[in-house]
């Protein structure tokens, strides 16, 4: 059971979690009322494999770093409890069936899709970003924002402008909600030699880039209501959201302690879990409604 549970901390279950809800709200945004059970099961698994494939080679790739700093000392390779040939196996083996199970009991696009994303976030970001510039986790994020779109594309087959929109929300909110981490951390990174933006520009400056963002987020998050894609429940809820992150953003340009950074880290998370759960429930509470009116319309 121990060695099971070492082989699950290299999938980042916390982190794959976050990823795949956003898939699967992708998925029930795609189509009016239940996405069809095949895709829904199939889609969420495969998905749910390929983010475990890409961060078990995060930890394969990292394992010299992780063993340096305190937030990731206790990985499965960083205290030796799995060794790099088990991890590499596993990673692989996971990766070639979640690729398998997508093409054969999904839809090729979904598959590809995936497979970009697992190689973007495993080798492009880890193995080469994130040791060469600041702006790693900024051009390293699509690879991130992407499962929202996975989970249209496994129901509709086909991408579109909407699901495009949720890859950009998450792509915007990546920055602020990592970059707050790094601030905490930011001993850890130099200690590591990785070039996180408070390592490189200063805490002050860092500070100044996560409410830039998230300005910026606010501004993308109203999206979804100017095109039509959602309603008054969703712009609601997000305006709320919105001021929420903006209020840590810019207590954060001043914060009262060190563990601040880390309130901003934890606010991001929640937020982006409430962002989309408040798209659902503008999806299943309004779109009856409009299907409804209309059907009235046709009546009379």
């Amino acid at each position: 059971m121990e060695l099971i549970h070492e082989y699950m901390q290299l999938t980042k279950p916390r982190i794959v979690a976050l990823l795949v809800f956003c898939a699967v709200i992708g998925m029930f945004l795609a189509v009016p009322g239940i996405p069809p059970w095949r895709a829904l099961v199939f889609g969420t698994l495969g998905i749910w494999m390929a983010s475990g494939s890409a961060a078990a080679f995060n930890h394969l790739i990292d394992e010299r770093i992780d063993k340096l700093m305190a937030r990731t000392a206790r990985r499965p390779l960083a205290t030796g409890k799995l060794t790099a040939h088990q991890a590499l196996l596993f990673a692989v083996l996971l990766g070639i069936a979640s690729m398998l199970e997508l093409a054969l009991l999904v839809n090729t696009l979904t598959a590809l899709l995936t497979f970009a994303g697992l190689i973007g976030y495993a080798l492009v970001y880890t193995r080469y970003l994130k040791r060469a510039t600041p702006q790693n986790i900024v051009i390293g994020g699509l690879a991130g924002a992407i499962p929202p779109v996975l989970g249209w594309t496994a129901v509709t087959g086909e991408l579109h402008a909407f699901a495009l929109q949720l890859c950009l929300i998450i792509f915007v909110w990546t920055p602020p909600h990592f970059w707050a981490l790094a601030i905490f951390r930011r001993d850890d990174y130099a200690r590591a030699g990785v070039p996180m933006m408070p390592v490189t520009h200063g805490v002050v400056y860092t500070r100044w880039q996560v409410l830039f963002y998230t300005i910026l987020l606010t501004l993308v998050t109203l999206l979804p209501a100017i095109t039509h894609m959602s309603g008054l429940i969703y712009l609601g809820g997000a305006v709320v959201l919105d001021l929420g992150f903006l209020y840590y953003a810019i207590r954060l340009l001043n914060p009262p302690d060190e563990l601040f950074a880390m309130k901003v880290f934890k606010y991001s998370i929640v937020y982006l879990m409430a962002l989309f759960a408040f798209l659902l429930l503008d999806h299943w509470l309004v779109d009856p409604l409009v299907q409804h009116g209309l059907m009235l319309r046709q009546a009379i």
